[in-house]
């Protein structure tokens, strides 16, 4: 982890992050969609043979399995899941909007109505690691937005078993059905459907490269949330900063994913220094030291700047999925930030609490996307239809606009529609 002066970089090049170059495998998971989109089931589990090395005769989990799940769980771990969802579900209540109605001009009412999705399918993997708080922030908002359907895939093991965690947390957010299917395969099944596994309106969640590559191709045959890469942090701090605090959060970050990128942005020489030796000395006894080694070797800088607005301006420009302020006036800081995902404000808000149910979510836009999407909500899982109601005597009022238009685009058949009515 390198130590670089603001004034003496390329901003464009030494924040870049690592990136995965999802072109490189678009023809590999094309070919996996059509196969998918014939074959159905059969193709579905072969490719479960050919990359998990596993047999499944049933794709979609019974009831007894998810029993025995539970049964195989540590109460503390099914309590802490249960927990955390409570604070998910409190949170994303509060995102649903508004009904509304508004009077335009005299006798034309227009508003906006609510409507949820039909169906969304929510993915886990189950490669590297387990992540079952991925579907308590994936599902929760679905069903609290009042979709209809909603499905889980993630890759079977080797017993031909998803990971208990995983199904425990399925149905502790609500998730109606739950297969054992994961990477581009899965993707094909939800976007196409097949003889087990139903089609659905929106694909949600994070995977890997193939994952990423499958949503891309799949998007218009259904939607998806925004595409998805490593993990990333960028840190705002001054000197007020707790520099322990702030390479713990590296850390944290580092051990995700050897193409995880983190970066500390400081006014203070002080802060870079003593941050950098508590990252040094916690790396020499992480459980999983090689992942953070590798990260912080390719995407991991301390940049020094010389005021806190210089350092505003590399969070803007890099636009992180994680944002830490941890400054002594972190409200105005704020006040200034305009592109992240998720922003974390003061010691006491490390990333680790969006991961594990301080109520926000942690499926975030990655590689920039802070600066076009904000992170999934509920919002994500509904749909705002407009509703209007004219009168006659607005309609001639309006008439006296729209009819001009219509007729300079050549649109007369819509000229005509306001005109048989008026002459009625």
């Amino acid at each position: 982890m390198d130590i670089l002066k603001y004034d003496d970089i390329d901003l464009t090049e030494n924040i870049k992050r690592s990136e995965e170059d999802v072109e490189n495998v678009l023809d590999i998971v094309s070919d996996i969609l059509k196969d998918i989109k014939t074959n159905r089931d059969k193709a579905v589990k072969s490719y479960a043979e050919k990359f998990d090395n596993v047999l499944v005769e049933d794709l979609k989990v019974s009831p007894d399995e998810i029993k025995r799940a539970y049964e195989s769980l540590d109460d503390d771990l099914v309590n802490a899941l249960k927990s955390a969802a409570d604070n998910i579900k409190r949170f994303h209540k509060k995102q649903i909007p508004e009904e509304w109605q508004i009077e335009v001009i005299d006798g034309i009412k227009a508003g906006q109505i609510i409507r949820p999705l039909n169906s969304v399918g929510c993915y886990i993997p189950g490669g590297r690691a387990a992540y079952p708080s991925t579907i308590l922030m994936t599902v929760i908002p679905a069903k609290i937005a009042g979709v209809n359907k909603v499905i889980c895939c993630s890759p079977p093991q080797k017993d031909g078993k998803i990971i208990d965690a995983i199904l425990v947390a399925a149905d502790i957010s609500g998730a109606d059905e739950i297969y054992k299917v994961g990477g581009a395969q899965a993707i094909g099944a939800m976007a196409y459907g097949t003889e087990s596994i139903p089609k659905i309106e929106k694909i949600v969640g994070p995977g890997n490269i193939f994952v990423t590559a499958a949503k891309k191709l799949v998007y218009g045959q259904v939607d998806i949330e925004f595409p998805a890469g490593p993990s990333e942090v960028l840190i705002v701090s001054d000197e007020t900063a707790n520099p322990e605090f702030i390479a713990t959060d590296i850390l944290a970050q580092a051990e995700h994913d050897p193409n995880a990128s983190c970066f500390l942005v400081t006014n203070s020489e002080n802060i870079a220094n003593k941050t950098l030796e508590f990252v040094k000395d916690k790396t020499g006894n992480a459980i999983r030291r090689d992942i953070i080694e590798e990260s912080l070797a390719k995407s991991g800088k301390i940049i020094i700047t010389n005021t806190i607005e210089e350092s505003i301006h590399v969070a803007n420009e890099y636009a992180p999925e994680h944002l830490i302020i941890s400054t002594k006036n972190d409200e105005g800081v704020l006040s200034k930030i305009n592109n992240a995902g998720s922003i974390f404000l003061g010691a006491y808000s490390p990333v680790a609490a969006g991961d594990y149910g301080s109520g926000t979510n942690h499926v975030l836009p990655t590689g920039g996307g802070a600066k076009m999407y904000s992170g999934l909500s509920t919002e994500d899982f509904i749909k705002k239809p407009t509703v209007q109601r004219i009168t006659k005597e607005a309609l001639k009022e309006l008439s006296k606009s729209a009819v001009p238009i219509a007729e300079y685009e050549g649109f007369f058949a819509h000229a005509d529609s306001f005109k048989i009515r008026l002459n009625k």
